[in-house]
């Protein structure tokens, strides 16, 4: 069929009945799925984004899911050691709500952390001996230990921290911003998402780079490692890329007639997506190829740095896709959830992070990036100071604690080497300077650029922002 004779002739009848039926569909789509019929240019972002001049051009965010300890890594706390195998005062927990991991346990006995710690860089910066390549870069970041989140659980915590909701169905940070900023790379989505191939935790669910109610042009694109780092990219066989782009041709034509014709944004979604991909298909293969890096590059990143899909290649990629102009970069890497046997597990975890998240700082700096990439490491919530199950002299284990939790930021427009915030010598309890999830994205919303109480997007009769109903810059953190 000519995709120009898609509209026919029609009587007075039949124009009558389809109009009347249309709007019944119309009215009943509207109740099934809001979005439904709603114009794209009703919620564009205004054009005057960025809101001011940014610091940050793009965001790579290593996130550690299963949430480190914070007191085996960056928040030091020798009182603990001295009281080790005492129990937790009643005066320090409060009666704060616990898991149902612990909630039975009738001892709470301190576990200090087993790993030494010393100063490093100018400022004399506490760091464990798990992170010995992070504490060489300590003059170009700033820490921040009072971190705090009301969700107690890995899938609530780790969706507030992503999206803003501990609800499934808002956007993630990066659709946010992809959607305010838009792509500097028209042949790369402006958001790409990276998982650490094999390795197993915590579930990582699809919606924590989803685009929810923004058009779904804006979701992350996962990238993996393998023969095909985006599913169903390539052409199969017997179709070349001649063949390809006279189906796309006819394909967004018929789709343009039907958009004219119902008014539904997802359709210009996705025209926009099937052109992106077959843009992909030149672009893709070139950046996911990381054998032209020089032997430095990998020794670097350090040996894992050669096998794809690990922390470690993925970094490189990172740096690969920021040079190319990718706007939000987010990593993930699983097994941080550490209920036994944490002193075993954290230092596979820290042989696996600690060189990659230190070479890619200082890769990023060595190339002039760093100045203008914001670099995120941390993950959803902090751990316990008492032991869950069994303490002893070598062994323990930490469940969830969301009252206070340590992560770092580096690049654009953050202090370097800089502390900010503190928990009590319990590292139980922020004490000064408290930073909420919410606080935490209206500053990288500030970085690049964007105030977050204006970027909104409209939906189900209510103006939606990342940062919900309150959130504030944590401005002595920014350079």
């Amino acid at each position: 069929m000519n995709c120009h004779n898609y509209h026919s002739f029609q009587s007075r009848r039949e124009f009558l009945s389809k109009s009347a039926l249309g709007l019944g569909a119309l009215s009943l789509s509207a109740l099934l799925d809001p979005l439904a019929g709603q114009s794209l240019q009703s919620n564009e972002p205004s054009r005057d984004l960025p809101h001011f001049a940014p610091k940050a051009k793009r965001v790579i965010y290593l996130f550690q899911s299963g949430a480190p300890s914070q007191m085996d890594l960056f928040d030091h706390k020798p009182l603990l050691q001295k009281m080790y195998g005492e129990e937790l005062p009643a005066s320090v927990r409060q009666g704060q709500r616990l898991t149902g991991m612990t909630a039975g346990q009738t001892s709470f006995p301190l576990a200090g952390t087993l790993f030494d710690f010393k100063k490093h860089g100018k400022a004399g910066t506490w760091m464990s001996e798990l992170v010995p390549h992070q504490s060489k870069i300590v003059n170009d970041v700033c820490f921040v230990h009072s971190m705090h989140t009301e969700a107690i659980n890995h899938d609530p915590a780790a969706t507030f921290i992503q999206t803003g909701s501990q609800f499934p169905g808002r956007p993630s940070m990066g659709s946010w911003i992809d959607y305010g900023l838009g792509s500097t790379n028209e042949n790369l989505p402006s958001f790409i998402v990276l998982n650490t191939k094999g390795k197993g935790g915590q579930p990582l669910y699809a919606r924590l780079w989803g685009n929810g109610f923004l058009p779904s042009q804006h979701q992350g694109v996962q990238f993996r490692s393998g023969k095909d780092p985006v599913l169903y990219l390539t052409n199969p066989p017997g179709i070349d890329r001649a063949h390809r782009r006279e189906q796309l041709d006819f394909l967004r034509q018929l789709q343009e007639n039907q958009f004219q014709s119902i008014k539904d944004p997802e359709i210009e979604a996705r025209i926009a997506q099937y052109e992106m991909a077959f843009r992909m298909q030149h672009s893709v293969p070139e950046m996911t190829d990381t054998s032209g890096e020089p032997d430095y590059i990998y020794d670097l990143y350090g040996p894992d740095a050669r096998i794809p899909g690990t922390y470690a290649a993925n970094c490189i990629l990172a740096r690969r896709l920021a040079e190319k102009g990718v706007r939000f970069i987010q990593l993930y890497h699983r097994g941080w959830d550490q209920h036994g046997d944490l002193p075993k597990f954290i230092k596979r975890q820290c042989r696996e992070t600690d060189q990659p998240s230190a070479a890619l700082i200082t890769d990023l700096k060595q190339r002039g990036l760093l100045d203008d990439t914001l670099v995120i490491w941390g993950g959803e919530f902090g751990r316990t100071n008492y032991s869950q199950g069994q303490l002893s002299k070598t062994n323990y284990g930490r469940d969830h604690h969301p009252k206070c939790f340590s992560l770092w930021m580096a690049g654009a427009g953050i202090k370097k080497g800089f502390t900010y915030g503190k928990t009590d010598d319990f590292s139980y309890n922020v004490v000064e300077n408290p930073v909420h999830i919410h606080d935490f994205q209206a500053t990288i919303m500030h970085l690049l650029g964007i105030d977050h109480e204006k970027f909104t997007y409209k939906f189900q009769g209510r103006r939606y922002r990342l940062t919900d109903v309150h959130g504030k810059i944590v401005k002595d953190i920014l350079a």
